[in-house]
């Protein structure tokens, strides 16, 4: 039995313009949020593009219902900004109104959707650098150094680490000319020493999930989907997990995941319990998507710090979840996409006056202070660079505030730092040095440099 049905495009055209997508923000329904209702022709990847556009407005998606079944799609998000808040801003409504709405990407076939650029704020033209390997202490220091030794900056970055390998999508520009580098042997030089720095460490195997790969493009995915491919694609999933510095350990519920059969409507439940977090239904969704399941019916809820998300599916071809090796792998891949973004611990945001070197010279500093970057989010806006780390310690203990204090001295006053998350030893020697009283909000910083 097929999911989706052939439709000619003409037809597919004629019949949004006969029946636009609706949509409504409430904030009237609900005291504690804002309510997003949608209502529009049913299309394949529907839910990931609506949840797509509520994560990048940095909404937190408190409760959702969403039906699908047959030719239309409906849906209700409750959500909050990132205090908690209703969402009152009129530029944010309206942002949500023109997206989901009749003149939005949504109302076409979802192809269109431009995906966001990890923070690249009008820098003109770029090249897009894919990269996946396997992770070791200092790696992304040694991906900046190589890209400032040939005098390329990194506009905009985005790195995940999960289960001992490393993903990064990196945008970067020439120094002189703040256009993309076109020319061919800049490039060729640029691949062949950022895959010999994969490759080290990568130990006999062939394998190029071991070895490390690199490509470039300025393809319009959006960059945390993309992330979740590449990591999906070398396998993350696979084997033992190895647990570092992302709380998991210490967290009173780890992630659950159970798969059910339901037998009236042909479907197979999947049910997600886990710790809850920002985008957490985002990952979710876009790993069902890209593993080629659909989605008609769901039902997700906050309760207190947990989560729960139940998604009633079907293989794109029709098929259910027939076989346990089936099960077993969506499992292990819903596992790894709640992991992938999980980072505890100690988190660095730093904002200085952006040039060639900067990441490379940061990630130095943290690398010789013997701290590891779990993940990381480097912005460009105007002239600043805003750069945030999430650090632990190489041999897997927590940061102490000796070398906190290192770090600042080695960084210096051109740059503005804020540590969040500070480990409780610390404390005290932090308020001391005027940390607690100086530091900055990293988006309060953003909003001032926006406008």
């Amino acid at each position: 039995m097929g999911s989706w049905a052939y439709f000619d495009p003409e037809y597919e055209t004629l019949s949004i313009r006969m029946n636009p997508p609706q949509v409504s923000v409430d904030n009237s329904s609900c005291k504690e949020c804002t309510l997003v209702k949608v209502d529009s022709m049913n299309k394949p990847g529907i839910l990931l593009e609506v949840v797509q556009i509520l994560t990048d407005l940095d909404l937190i998606i408190t409760k959702a219902y969403i039906s699908s079944d047959g030719g239309w799609f409906m849906d209700v998000f409750h959500v909050t900004d990132q205090q908690g808040q209703k969402i009152t801003d009129t530029r944010t409504i309206e942002h949500i109104e023109r997206a989901l709405g009749p003149k939005g990407n949504t109302s076409g076939i979802l192809k269109t959707w431009p995906g966001k650029k990890v923070g690249v704020n009008s820098m003109g033209d770029y090249t897009a650098i894919e990269l996946i390997g396997r992770d070791r202490p200092g790696l992304l220091s040694e991906i900046s150094a190589v890209l400032a030794n040939l005098q390329i900056n990194v506009v905009a970055a985005e790195v995940w680490t999960h289960n001992r390998r490393i993903a990064c999508v990196l945008y970067v520009n020439d120094d002189i000319t703040n256009r993309a580098v076109e020319d061919e042997s800049r490039l060729s030089a640029m691949q062949d020493q950022l895959k010999n720095i994969l490759r080290i460490g990568g130990g006999s195997d062939d394998d190029d999930s071991v070895l490390g790969r690199t490509s470039f493009s300025v393809g319009s995915t959006h960059v945390d989907r993309r992330l979740h491919q590449l990591l999906f694609a070398d396998r993350d999933y696979e084997g033992a997990y190895v647990a570092g510095n992302d709380g998991e350990a210490d967290c009173p519920i780890k992630p659950k995941v159970t798969i059910e059969r339901c037998e009236e409507k042909d479907y197979f439940v999947v049910n997600v319990r886990c710790r809850d977090r920002p985008k957490l239904m985002f990952d979710i969704v876009c790993t069902l998507t890209d593993m080629q399941y659909v989605v008609f019916h769901a039902s997700v809820s906050s309760e207190g710090p947990y989560a729960s998300q139940e998604y009633y599916v079907r293989h794109i071809d029709g098929f259910t979840l027939d076989t346990e090796g089936e099960k077993e792998k969506v499992v292990k891949c819903l596992e790894a996409a709640i992991r992938r973004r999980i980072s505890e611990g100690l988190s660095l945001e730093l904002c200085a006056k952006d040039r060639v070197g900067l990441l490379s010279e940061v990630t130095r500093v943290l690398r010789e202070n013997g701290l590891s970057v779990t993940r990381a989010g480097v912005t460009t806006v105007g002239e600043q660079a805003m750069n945030v780390f999430y650090v632990s310690d190489a041999s897997g203990k927590s940061v102490d505030a000796k070398t906190i204090e290192e770090l600042r001295k080695e960084i210096g006053h051109t740059m503005m730092l804020n540590v969040k998350k500070a480990p409780t030893n610390a404390a005290k020697a932090l308020d001391a040095n005027g940390w607690g009283k100086n530091s900055f909000f990293f988006g309060g910083l953003l909003e001032k440099f926006l406008t």
